[in-house]
């Protein structure tokens, strides 16, 4: 047997150890940006722990114990310390550490977006596979008014759209309040996905009002980010179906579903999985908004009342909660391109 690829070390533990290199100077440029647009916020946070009745002097002591007395490059040096022993600060609304408020509602967002992104694919890629297939066929014409359709609607006019039809005027849907309808409890906390634990619980009846709960907040956001996934699918379809080798395939009296699938497919969704990474930025700011419209207590909805209140640690540690998911995603993108092209393995 011959030597193993890349020596000693393969090339998906270069490929991994390479992006996650690359990541830290983007998350260090996260860090210093974060800081410096929060102190930018108008607002005085001390002003607003303080209450409307405290006098200059009271508001001046609790400005010195937040360390807002300091200069900004003390204050920033303060905040890369913290960071790097793992303190994200103390919430001004909350008074709770925001690391345990993150922690505690992370799960919430994830359990959306992961729901939302998983049935956007669902739709997106068949829906894009059938119009390069039938192009210039109705299927081709419902494909791009859906997609324009997607691209057009504000995700937070599309909730409210959802919530009016669905739970308003026909009432299939449960009242877009949280996580559960007031009926239920809370399944224990494992993975924090409610759907997930309430059947680890043996608690099926939860685990199907979680999912109800979830359907028209998943919709909005598969609804926003079906658009570019079926764009990139049929685009990519095309250019893979008036390849030679798909010409070669037909005049080799192939069937056309083992051409279609067995090889243009495995060719077209190389573009479709690198967009994966743009979609999942762009449900990250998605989420934000569909968040407030379902009151969705995840932390998308914690970033937003922080901006209200002008809370520093919330903010920060919500956009370096964002950037790490973003980097983790990107390079489980670029790990899952190789897996699927060998060609990025062999360079």
């Amino acid at each position: 047997m011959g030597a193993p690829m890349g020596g000693p070390m393969g090339p998906r533990t270069k490929l991994v150890l390479f992006r996650t290199l690359q990541a830290i100077p983007a998350l260090a440029g996260v860090v210093l940006v974060s800081f410096v647009l929060t102190r930018l916020l108008p607002g005085d946070p001390a002003a607003y722990f303080a209450g409307p009745a405290a006098t200059e002097q009271s508001i001046a002591e609790i400005r010195a114990a937040m360390g807002l007395d300091r200069s900004m490059p003390e204050q920033f040096l303060h905040y890369v310390w913290d960071l790097v022993r793992g303190d994200l600060g103390n919430s001004v609304s909350t008074g709770q550490p925001v690391l345990e408020e993150l922690a505690r509602r992370l799960p919430a967002s994830l359990e959306l977006t992961l729901t939302a992104l998983l049935l956007s694919c669902a739709i997106a890629l068949p829906m894009g596979v059938a119009a390069a297939v039938n192009q210039g066929r109705w299927i081709d014409h419902v494909c791009r008014a859906v997609v324009t359709a997607g691209v057009s609607l504000p995700t937070f006019f599309t909730g409210i759209v959802l919530v009016y039809a669905f739970y308003y005027l026909l009432g299939w849907a449960p009242s877009p309040l949280g996580r559960l309808d007031f009926a239920y409890l809370s399944p224990p906390d494992v993975t924090g996905f409610y759907v997930i634990d309430a059947l680890l619980d043996g608690d099926p009846e939860t685990a199907l009002a979680a999912v109800r709960q979830m359907v028209l907040p998943a919709a909005t956001l598969a609804l926003f980010t079906l658009a570019p996934l079926a764009r990139m699918a049929r685009a990519a379809m095309l250019q893979a179906l008036s390849s030679d080798y798909i010409r070669t395939a037909r005049a080799a009296g192939l069937g056309e579903r083992q051409i279609v699938y067995g090889y243009a497919f495995q060719n077209a969704v190389l573009p479709v999985i690198t967009t994966l990474g743009m979609v999942f930025s762009f449900m990250l700011g998605a989420n934000v908004l569909v968040e407030k419209v379902f009151a969705w207590p995840g932390i998308g909805s914690y970033a937003v009342e922080a901006l209200v209140v002008s809370d520093y640690a919330a903010v920060q540690g919500f956009v370096l909660a964002m950037a790490i998911l973003f980097v983790l995603l990107n390079l489980v993108i670029d790990i899952l391109y190789t897996l699927v092209d060998p060609r990025t393995r062999e360079g």
